[in-house]
């Protein structure tokens, strides 16, 4: 299988739309099922979700906002893949389903509030939401939306908000493979109001093979986690003589990645060029 990114410290594998409308519908004095734990400062979300992700924690908060700069729907679901079935294992939402909404509501990760706030499902403020936060315009001006300082903090805040409200609790009631059931029962639950929502949904999921990702955990049980990779984002900024070549040898990457993580479609690069350099950490 091609390069697939696990959740990690700085989990470093390290809305837009693409095609959809989907709108979040606002309930913000909606009762929730559980989960009234206090909230992590630093990531403003709950500290303890529910007891199945007791043992799925995720890695401490970078402490810095973490770009990622993906060049199409492939790389997403290559970047992102093992981080939905980390919360397949934690939640029991089918992973297909994640990336799938994931995918449409950022628009595969280069939608402009997904770039700027690493928000990947268009989740709103919402009263209690004690994070950090952005604001762009959506279906009114200047509205309120969720920011995170990596992608796995929007993974499980999605896991989370599907968990913990009463209007989707039936969802979990269907076998956690059964992608057609959840993306039909989202659009019943009201997550979005786009009635060909379920219909996205599907159509990416078979476009992809995305199943194939719920197939894969459900062959190994809750219990099974492999050990995740860990990455180092930076940057690198072009001086005299360096080259594609050169740069890539230095940090230990190939020219194809190089070239695919900055949308670049030949080997010219010019002197004060920022190049997107992602590394995997050393044992």
């Amino acid at each position: 299988m091609t390069r697939r990114i696990g959740v990690v410290l700085i989990f470093s594998l390290l809305v837009a739309s693409c095609g959809s409308k989907k709108r979040v519908v606002s309930k913000e004095n909606e009762p929730v099922v559980q989960n009234k734990s206090p909230r992590n400062p630093n990531t403003g979300l709950p500290k303890d979700g529910p007891k199945e992700s007791e043992l799925y924690p995720l890695p401490e908060n970078p402490g810095r906002f973490v770009k990622f700069p993906i060049a199409d729907t492939q790389e997403y679901i290559e970047t992102f893949a093992e981080m939905a079935q980390y919360e397949m294992r934690a939640f029991g939402i089918p992973a297909s389903i994640t990336l799938a909404q994931g995918i449409l509501e950022s628009g595969s990760g280069r939608g402009e509030l997904t770039r700027k706030t690493n928000n990947h499902f268009g989740i709103k403020c919402h009263t209690g939401w004690d994070g950090e936060f952005d604001f762009h315009d959506d279906d009114a001006k200047g509205e309120c939306f969720r920011k995170y300082n990596h992608p796995m903090y929007s993974f499980r805040d999605h896991s989370i908000f599907l968990t913990t409200r009463s209007r989707y609790k039936f969802l979990f009631n269907y076998r956690r493979d059964d992608y057609k059931k959840w993306a039909y029962g989202l659009r019943q639950a009201g997550y979005a109001t786009d009635r060909k929502y379920p219909q996205k949904l599907i159509a990416l999921i078979e476009r992809y093979d995305l199943d194939a990702y719920d197939e894969e955990v459900v062959r190994g049980g809750l219990n099974t986690v492999r050990e995740p990779k860990q990455y180092d984002v930076f940057t690198h900024i072009v001086a005299k003589g360096d080259t594609l070549y050169a740069i890539s040898r230095r940090y230990a990457i190939s020219v194809d990645e190089l070239k695919r993580l900055n949308n670049l479609t030949s080997n010219t690069i010019s002197i004060g060029q920022v190049l997107n350099i992602r590394k995997e950490k050393s044992k």
